[in-house]
C-alpha cells in the first residue's frame, strides 16, 4: 500500500508538471502520512540531508562557473579551438566541439557551459552555413562533459550518496569514495567523449556537406597558422588553469576539495579582474544571483531525496530491487548492461542531482557485487545521467540549446542519433573497460582504485 502511494503519487505529480523537487517531497509526505508516521521525522530526514560540510564545495564550484561564463573565458577558449581546427570540414562544429569540452572542464555544469557556448557558437554556426539542429545539437551534447570535469559540483552530490558504500573488490575493502579519485576518474573518460563527439560532428558535416552557402556551395575558413594556434592557447591556459589549480591542491594534500572549491573562487576573481579585466560589479552580482539560485534548487533536491531514500530503506526497495535483477541475471556484463538501460530510461524522466542521489543506493550495492567499484560506478552513472540532460521532457541543457537556436525540441532530437550514439559507446567503454576510469587516479596515488 506505502509502495503504491510513494510511486503513483510521484508519477502523479510529475504528470500535472510539478517541479521535480516538490514531487518527491509532497509524495514522500503522503506516504508519510499514509504509514502513519510523524511529519517531524520526514523534515529531519530533510534537513540532515542537507547539513553536509563537504556541500560547502557545491556553491563554491557553481560561483566559480558563473565567474568564469560572465568573465569572457568562453572567448579566449572558443578562439584556441576555432585556430586548431577551423578550416576543416565541419570546422566549427569540430571547435565546439573542443571548446565546449575545455570550458566544461572550467565551469563543471552543462548548463552553464551550452550558455557560453551556444550564445557565441550558435549564432555563428547559423551565420555561416550550418543548420540549426546541427549547430544546437554539437553544442548541447559536447557540454555533457562538464558532468564528469573535476569542478563538477555532481560529483560532490555522489560522493555523498555513495558514502554508505562497501564490499570487496579483488580482496580489497570498499568503503565509500574519495572525491580526489573521482576527480581524476574523469578525465579520461572525458578525453574519449570529446573523440566520440569529434567524429559524430565530423561524420554529420561531410554527410550533410557543412558549411555550405544557401545555393549549395561550399565555404571553408582558411588555416590560420600554427602562429596563431600558440597565440590563442597561450591566451586560453590562465583560463583553463583552474582544473589544474584545485587537482593540485587536492592531489598535493594543499586542500580539501571543499576549500580547493573556495580557492578556484578566488582565483576565478583574480584572473577574470585583474588579469583578462572582462569583470565588473554587475557581472560579479550576476554571477552571484545565479549561483545562489541554482545552490537553493541543488540543496531542496538533495534534503529532499535524503527523505526519498529513508522512505525507500524503510520500505526495502532497494532490496526488493536487487534481489528482482539478480534472478533476471547473474552475469556480471548483462546485469551492468540492465543497470545502464535502466538509469537512461529513468534519465529521461529525473533531473541529474535527483537522479544521482535515488539510484546511487539502489544500483551500487548491486554494481560492487559485479566486481565494479564506487569509481567506476560513479562514471557510468554520471554519464548515464548526462544523457538525459539532451532528452526529452526533461532535457535542461537541450532547451536552453533549442531556445539560443530558435528551434524546437522536435527538431533537434530527430537528428541527434548521432550524439546519442557517440554517448553508447562512451558509456559502454566506461561500463566494460575499468581502467578508463581507474587507470589515471591509481597512477596518482599509487594504489589501486576501483
Amino acid at each position: 500500500m506505502e509502495l503504491a502511494v510513494l510511486s503513483l503519487s510521484f508519477l502523479l505529480f510529475l504528470v500535472l508538471g510539478v517541479p521535480v523537487a516538490f514531487a518527491i517531497g509532497l509524495s514522500c509526505l503522503a506516504t508519510f502520512a499514509v504509514e502513519g508516521l510523524p511529519l517531524a521525522t520526514a523534515m529531519q530526514m530533510m534537513v540532515s540531508g542537507m547539513n553536509v560540510f563537504s556541500f560547502l564545495a557545491i556553491p563554491f564550484f557553481i560561483f566559480s562557473g558563473e565567474l568564469m561564463l560572465h568573465g569572457g573565458i568562453a572567448d579566449k577558449i572558443l578562439d584556441f579551438a576555432r585556430s586548431m581546427v577551423g578550416h576543416m570540414r565541419g570546422g566549427l562544429g569540430l571547435a565546439n566541439v573542443m571548446a565546449s569540452t575545455l570550458f566544461g572542464g572550467v565551469s563543471g555544469s552543462p548548463i552553464a557551459d551550452t550558455s557560453a557556448m551556444g550564445g557565441v557558437m550558435i549564432p555563428i554556426m547559423k551565420r555561416e552555413g550550418y543548420s540549426a539542429d546541427y549547430a544546437v545539437n554539437v553544442t548541447t551534447h559536447a557540454s555533457l562533459t562538464g558532468a564528469l570535469m573535476p569542478t563538477s559540483h555532481n560529483m560532490i552530490i555522489y560522493a555523498f550518496a555513495a558514502q554508505a558504500a562497501s564490499g570487496m573488490i579483488d580482496g580489497h575493502v570498499i568503503r565509500g569514495v574519495s572525491i580526489g579519485d573521482l576527480m581524476f576518474a574523469g578525465l579520461v573518460p572525458v578525453f574519449w567523449i570529446m573523440v566520440c563527439m569529434l567524429i559524430a560532428a565530423y561524420w554529420q558535416a561531410v554527410h550533410n556537406g557543412f558549411p555550405k552557402r544557401a545555393d549549395g556551395s561550399s565555404m571553408l575558413e582558411k588555416f590560420p597558422g600554427w602562429g596563431a594556434v600558440l597565440r590563442t592557447f597561450i591566451a586560453a591556459i590562465p583560463g583553463l588553469m583552474v582544473i589544474g589549480v584545485i587537482l593540485g591542491c587536492v592531489m598535493g594534500g594543499v586542500a580539501t576539495a571543499t576549500e580547493a572549491a573556495a580557492i578556484a573562487v578566488a582565483y576565478s576573481l583574480l584572473l577574470t579582474s585583474l588579469i583578462y579585466r572582462t569583470m565588473s560589479r554587475a557581472k560579479v552580482v550576476m554571477a552571484l544571483k545565479k549561483a545562489s539560485k541554482t545552490t537553493g534548487v541543488i540543496l531542496l533536491l538533495i534534503g529532499v531525496s535524503n527523505m526519498l531514500r529513508w522512505q525507500m530503506a524503510y520500505l526495502e526497495i532497494p532490496d526488493a530491487i536487487e534481489a528482482a535483477l539478480l534472478h533476471a541475471t547473474t552475469t556480471p556484463w548483462l546485469m551492468l548492461l540492465y543497470i545502464n538501460i535502466i538509469q537512461i530510461f529513468l534519465g529521461i524522466f529525473l533531473d541529474m542531482a535527483a537522479h544521482i542521489l535515488i539510484t546511487t543506493p539502489l544500483f551500487l550495492p548491486l554494481a560492487i557485487q559485479m566486481g565494479v567499484g564506487p569509481v567506476q560506478f560513479g562514471m557510468m552513472l554520471l554519464l548515464n545521467c548526462a544523457l538525459g540532460l539532451v532528452h526529452p521532457p526533461v532535457g535542461t541543457v537541450q532547451f536552453v540549446g533549442c531556445a539560443i537556436g530558435n528551434i524546437s525540441i522536435g527538431e533537434a532530437t530527430k537528428t541527434a542519433w548521432p550524439y546519442y550514439l557517440a554517448i553508447w559507446v562512451a558509456i559502454n567503454l566506461v561500463t566494460y573497460v575499468p581502467a578508463f576510469s581507474t587507470w589515471l587516479p591509481s597512477l596518482i596515488t599509487g594504489h589501486p582504485v576501483f
